[in-house]
């Protein structure tokens, strides 16, 4: 799924893509503005992205599941 994250004071927003699902992410916040530290999540490709929890303007979760494009079988 496709996560976009603005950070206060940016001008750009941080977009990750994820496995993880919106639940997921939801808790992970959650857990970390409680906790008073590091939003941790890892992307497709086994990267792992931190931001400040406190810094988090808004996430936007998109799509858990995209639709396929192009030919093949429904």
């Amino acid at each position: 799924m496709e996560i976009k994250i603005g950070i206060q004071h940016v001008a750009r927003e941080l977009t990750v893509e994820t496995d993880a699902t919106a639940a997921q992410v939801e808790a992970d916040l959650r857990k970390a503005l409680t906790d008073g530290t590091l939003l941790a999540l890892t992307d497709e490709k086994g990267r792992k992205v931190l931001v400040a929890a406190d810094k988090v303007a808004y996430i936007d979760l998109g799509q858990e599941k995209t639709r396929t494009v192009g030919f093949g079988s429904l």
